[in-house]
């Protein structure tokens, strides 16, 4: 994997994405700061929605949005074949 889908790239899209949620900006029309949950879709909590129930289109969502599940890795044996699965595995045989 590279380019886009290389691992350093995922980590760095992941810390994005957290800056992005925490980020909050002056709304003088409301009197308030406004952050990610007042603008966002969140078709599962559309009420009170917080930053989890925002819907994202990301490749992170195959992990979860979670750092540490990029990060896991598992011994695996299908048949003969035995390995060390991880994220690259994940990824496939989710799309």
């Amino acid at each position: 994997f590279s380019g886009v889908l290389a691992e350093d790239v995922l980590l760095a899209l992941l810390e994005l994405q957290d800056t992005l949620a925490a980020t909050t900006a002056w709304a003088p029309g409301s009197g308030r700061n406004v952050s990610l949950q007042d603008v966002c879709y969140a078709p599962l909590n559309p009420t009170e929605p917080a930053v989890g129930d925002c819907a994202v289109s990301s490749v992170t969502q195959y992990f979860q949005n979670n750092r540490s599940r990029l990060a896991l890795s598992a011994w695996q044996q299908d048949g003969k074949d035995m390995g060390t699965v991880d994220w690259h595995d994940h990824l496939i045989y989710c799309v």
